[in-house]
């Protein structure tokens, strides 16, 4: 049995792609959902879902206590689907190489603090590119420089306003990102 747990500040609905794509799947369990956002929706999602939820505060995330709680659950990847805080440092040490992020953008443009969500895809129109993309990556002590696990893009037109590049993103989001995990999984 693999073991992942979710970490969420938004919406959640790359948490409710993750569970619904694992769903027919034993051999993998959400074990639990760690939201930093007391109002976030994902939380109704994951009680929805019958996962528990693990409402987080910034000192109780940034003890290195945190880590032991983690590794006590024996979770074996923890997957960042949208979760706004820099990861501390005892938690790389403790899950090296074993927590990711997806991010709205084709890394390293448009990575770093303060580029998250319609943030990324605003930038992105201002900028007239021309494909914009995801990225899933390893997470490290910095914003969005961890190695690169995955890349795809999408063409963006001339026309696409934020929004259309963020439909357009979070079909990327939707396709890939269980695929990415369950093949990451299959490798630990």
């Amino acid at each position: 049995m693999k073991r992942l747990a979710i970490f969420v500040s938004g919406g959640g609905t790359n948490l409710q792609q993750i569970a619904d794509y694992f769903a027919p799947n034993h051999d993998v369990e959400i074990t639990c959902v760690v939201s930093n956002n007391a109002n976030a929706y994902a939380n109704q999602r994951a009680k929805n879902l019958g996962i528990p939820l693990i409402l987080i505060g910034k000192n109780d995330f940034i003890n290195d206590t945190f880590s032991a709680k983690m590794k006590a659950m024996d979770i074996d990847l923890i997957v960042l689907a949208g979760f706004l805080w820099l990861i501390p440092q005892h938690l790389i040490k403790a899950f090296p190489l074993r927590i990711i992020n997806i991010h709205p953008a084709l890394l390293p443009k448009y990575g770093g603090k303060g580029f998250y969500g319609h943030h990324v895809h605003e930038a992105v129109v201002a900028a007239h590119e021309k494909e914009s993309g995801i990225t899933i990556h390893y997470v490290n002590e910095r914003y969005d420089n961890g190695a690169i696990i995955f890349q795809t893009k999408v063409a963006i037109s001339e026309n696409d306003t934020p929004d259309d590049v963020a439909a357009k993103i979070h079909v990327l989001e939707q396709m890939n990102f269980p695929v990415v995990i369950e093949q990451l999984l299959s490798n630990i």
